[in-house]
């Protein structure tokens, strides 16, 4: 019934690699949280800069002819 001293081992390591030192998984959640609002600025900033470039274009569509001339 009792766990090996192998398994206990394994345990206490998975526990101090996980909330051990300076909390580990919030600084891994931290990192990702900084990686996904970059993400999204840069997605952004690519998105203002396209609507930028469509209204400085110059509109070369040809005009219609009148059916009258």
């Amino acid at each position: 019934m009792f766990a090996s001293p192998w398994q206990l081992l394994i345990v206490l390591a998975l526990f101090l690699l996980l909330f051990g030192g300076r909390g580990r998984i919030s600084s891994i959640m931290g990192d990702l949280g900084k990686g996904i609002n970059s993400f999204k600025k840069g997605v952004k900033e690519d998105i203002e800069e396209a609507k930028d470039a469509a209204e400085d274009a110059i509109d070369v569509t040809p005009k219609k002819k009148d059916d009258n001339a």
